[in-house]
């Protein structure tokens, strides 16, 4: 991560809106630099083209620079996180990597879900946790 100086702000050093490479060939998951097992999760996820949102976060969170990001439901702001987590977990394996947190039950279950899938080449495994459950069942 870098330093706090080295961060920026959308008022300073904004991603611009996905670049197109030449007039024929538009953004690809492959150009933003995400590693092959990537590749062919979102190839078997039905995923082409990155969205908006993940073509301007890819690359920065690629670099591991902290990102923040608004987008509509539906965008493709969970592979835009998840993906930088995914593709640094492959290059530096830990058996414990990533906290994400969530605000309800439902998005953290759907959040494991992209993890999931998006790992399983690479053979992620996730724990969701959540409060008002069962804490012994969680723990198995």
């Amino acid at each position: 991560m870098p330093p706090p100086e080295e961060a920026s702000t959308s008022s300073s050093h904004s991603s611009p809106a996905p670049e197109v490479h030449d007039n024929a060939s538009p953004v690809t998951f492959k150009s933003l630099g995400l590693i092959d097992p990537l590749l062919t999760a979102l190839q078997s996820l039905k995923f082409h083209t990155p969205t908006p949102i993940q073509a301007a976060a890819l690359p920065p969170a690629l670099e591991g620079r902290d990102i923040i990001g608004v987008a509509s439901t539906g965008s493709g702001k969970t592979a835009a996180f998840a993906l930088p987590i995914i593709q640094a977990l492959w290059e530096n394996p830990q058996s414990l990597f990533a906290c994400v947190l969530a605000p309800t039950r439902e998005l953290a279950y759907q959040i494991s879900q992209t993890f999931e899938a998006l790992g399983e080449g690479i053979g992620l495994r996730c724990a969701t946790v959540v409060g008002g459950m069962d804490r012994m069942s969680q723990a198995v």
